[in-house]
């Protein structure tokens, strides 16, 4: 069979030496750890903010789901922006900016103005998704995708780490105030925002390149709502919602359920990052493998409803590290590069900053709910278990969603149709 050109390779950029999609790999994958980390040094801190501002639980949840609606909401229209103008001129100065806003936030004096720098910082982030998922699946060979979307992926897991560190070490090891993380996190990623403008290489195509991708037909809103994308839009929703459970009150169950304290608690939060490393590259080389997403997502999705359910259903210390650890290898961010694959494989190949911008936007809202729903049911029952619970229902919703993708039928892969 003839070979066809991919939407998501870039056969202009040649270089001796390392190829330019493993130079974007490595570069989107600091991004990630950039982005992870700047978000992770809040969730260590959450008791000394609610000490110093006298906020309720809810309101803890709140800070998180304001950065949320300001990530969320730039999504889209980043994702549109840089189709038009060029990808990087978007993605770079917004990961510079949020490095500098996020220092801002540590110098606030009062809750007000520490929620509106956070919310900067948000939409700044937001700059991101679209344009560098855009740029990947442009650079990265085909037969690579999945396997390097998830090292790009990957690096959440070590942002999360990275973040979790920062902030025990500077706050409870230094004893410094919880305003030092957001200073210490700037620096890096500054410096991470600079080496994406020097690496990528972004050529934005012309009207006339554009409209022969499309048959000349121009982007229509429904080509951004096939079956497949729905459901893969609901699926992530719903792994964002229940993975924002768990990365942003597990600090603050481990310390007020569990009496876990100090740097303890960075190391057992951290079973979750560091375990979806290997479940996200072994997942997506399946998937790859098989040239399938949907049976992939089938086996994932419900180990990760069991354990998102057993980190607050037993008393067993061990059935604790045990969930996290396989919530770790099963949950978001092992699942969110096989999606990514199946946004790859259907959205239209002339949008897919667009397409991006548009998935992780209806997935984040699953972030901006999941902090504050969550302290709210804390508050209303008095346990975070029933926050856990419900992020394991959306699971199950997802799980439901996964089952009505077809893979017969992807306009992206080769021979697909013919099925």
């Amino acid at each position: 069979m003839e070979k066809v050109s991919k939407p998501n390779e870039m056969p202009e950029i040649r270089e001796k030496g390392i190829p330019y999609w493993v130079k974007i790999v490595t570069v989107f994958f600091l991004g990630w750890i950039a982005l992870y980390a700047t978000r992770a040094i809040l969730n260590p801190i959450m008791d000394d903010l609610q000490v110093e501002f006298g906020l309720t639980a809810a309101q803890l949840g709140l800070i998180s789901s304001i950065f949320f609606i300001g990530y969320a909401g730039l999504n889209v229209p980043s994702g549109i922006l840089g189709d038009k103008i060029g990808k990087k001129k978007v993605l770079v100065p917004g990961v510079i900016l949020f490095g500098l806003m996020a220092a801002v936030a540590g110098s606030m004096p009062t809750f007000g103005f520490f929620m509106v720098a956070w919310l900067l910082v948000g939409i700044f982030q937001g700059f991101y998704y679209g344009p560098q998922y855009g740029l990947s699946s442009e650079a990265i060979p085909a037969k690579h995708i999945t396997v390097g979307s998830a090292i790009i992926n990957s690096g959440m897991a070590f942002g999360l780490s990275a973040g979790y560190f920062i902030s025990t070490y500077t706050v409870d090891t230094l004893g410094l105030s919880w305003r030092a993380p957001f200073y210490v996190i700037a620096i890096p990623v500054v410096l991470i925002g600079l080496a994406m403008w020097w690496v990528i290489k972004d050529k934005p195509k012309t009207k006339e390149a554009k409209a022969s991708e499309n048959g000349g037909q121009k982007l229509r809103v429904k080509d951004l709502f096939s079956r497949n994308l729905i459901f893969a839009y609901i699926t992530i929703f719903c792994a964002i919602y229940a993975f924002f459970v768990v990365v942003t009150w597990i600090p603050y169950y481990l310390e007020h359920a569990r009496g876990i304290k100090g740097t303890e608690v960075a190391v057992v939060s951290s079973l979750v990052p560091w375990a979806a490393i290997p479940g996200s590259i072994l997942f997506s080389w399946i998937a790859d493998r098989m040239g399938k997403r949907r049976p992939v997502l089938l086996v994932m999705i419900p180990l990760s409803i069991i354990a998102i359910v057993s980190i607050v259903a037993f008393d067993s210390m061990y059935v604790l590290y045990a969930a996290l650890i396989g919530y770790g290898i099963f949950g978001k961010i092992s699942t969110n590069p096989v999606l990514v694959a199946v946004v790859a494989d259907n959205a239209p190949k002339h949008a897919l900053g667009t397409a991006f911008g548009l998935y992780n936007f209806i997935g984040m809202c699953g972030s901006i709910l999941a902090p504050y729903i969550t302290g709210w049911l804390t508050d209303v029952t008095g346990s975070l278990n029933s926050g856990f619970y419900f992020g394991g229902i959306l699971l199950v919703i997802g799980l439901i969603s996964v089952m009505f993708i077809k893979e017969d039928n992807r306009p992206n892969i080769e021979g697909a149709a013919a099925k």
